[in-house]
């Protein structure tokens, strides 16, 4: 239960974060709003993380998953953000729900999970269902805005399965910091070349970043530290409800059949694969 309300907590402020980087994708390259992600939650995970935790427990980590993270971060804010730029918030986070899925499928080669055929079956199903918003045969399809999203998706997944390999020698502080200031300083390295002056009325959208980020990254890391991922990812999909909610009220646009058509069969995929798996914990707990 704590895992599943940390990730609650997370996916209503990344929900808030990401509307807010919406605002700020349609006036600057993505690459700067993924350094400005980074560089507005900076100063107040330095602070948490400083005043929270030791800090030898802070620089005695294990480097070379921590630089891993950095890079995934950069990567996987530059594709959201230049998904941003052109679609609804609720047709990204429609092609986003199959980083649950991607998951499932990642934690066979990186956790040493065995992966049934009835999980595969699902996964495959939630697959299905992604296509379904992108449209093959359509313009969705072939848009370098849906593929950025799944790229996105596949760095928070793998992003995501990290922190179950930190989680046992490294602190929350430590993942949330050193993440937070790779990607603050990397991608501003690389969006230096076209970096453009920050408007004043932009402001108001830097300080909802800046609290919702740090807040969202706490959280959903220590969701994943909490519980197993395969149990507090699902709940990931509650996006939808904010991301609907979101559109229609600051941008007047109501989801597609398409988009709730292909969301449904990617959360019935994962909710299918959360009850089962729920059983199968309860079942092994009884012996």
């Amino acid at each position: 239960m704590r895992g599943i309300g940390f990730m609650l907590l997370a996916v209503a402020m990344f929900s808030l974060m990401d509307a807010a980087l919406k605002v700020l994708a349609q006036a600057y390259p993505p690459l700067q709003v993924a350094a400005l992600r980074g560089l507005s939650a900076l100063p107040l995970v330095a602070a948490w993380a400083l005043t929270s935790a030791p800090l030898i427990g802070l620089i005695r980590i294990r480097w070379g998953l921590h630089l891993l993270r950095g890079a995934m971060a950069i990567g996987m804010l530059a594709a959201f953000a230049y998904a941003l730029q052109d679609m609804p918030l609720s047709d990204v986070y429609a092609i986003f729900f199959v980083a649950p899925l991607l998951i499932c499928v990642l934690a066979v080669p990186i956790l040493g999970e065995r992966v049934d055929w009835q999980r595969w079956v699902a996964i495959g199903v939630g697959l299905g269902g992604v296509l379904v918003v992108l449209r093959p045969g359509g313009e969705g399809m072939f848009t370098w805005a849906g593929l950025a999203v799944v790229g996105a998706a596949l760095a928070y997944a793998a992003s995501a399965l990290t922190v179950r390999i930190l989680a046992p020698t490294d602190s929350t502080q430590a993942m949330v910091f050193w993440m937070t200031l790779m990607l603050a300083v990397g991608a501003s390295i690389l969006a230096w070349p076209q970096w453009v002056a920050i408007a004043t009325a932009h402001y108001p959208a830097l300080a909802v970043v800046a609290v919702t980020g740090a807040i969202a990254q706490y959280a959903v890391t220590e969701a994943f530290r909490s519980a197993d991922a395969s149990v507090v990812a699902p709940f990931e999909y509650t996006a939808l409800l904010w991301a609907i909610a979101l559109d229609a009220a600051l941008w007047q646009l109501a989801p597609q059949t398409h988009t709730l058509l292909g969301a449904g069969i990617v959360i019935a995929s994962g909710l299918y694969l959360f009850r089962r798996e729920s059983r199968l914990s309860a079942s092994a707990a009884l012996g």
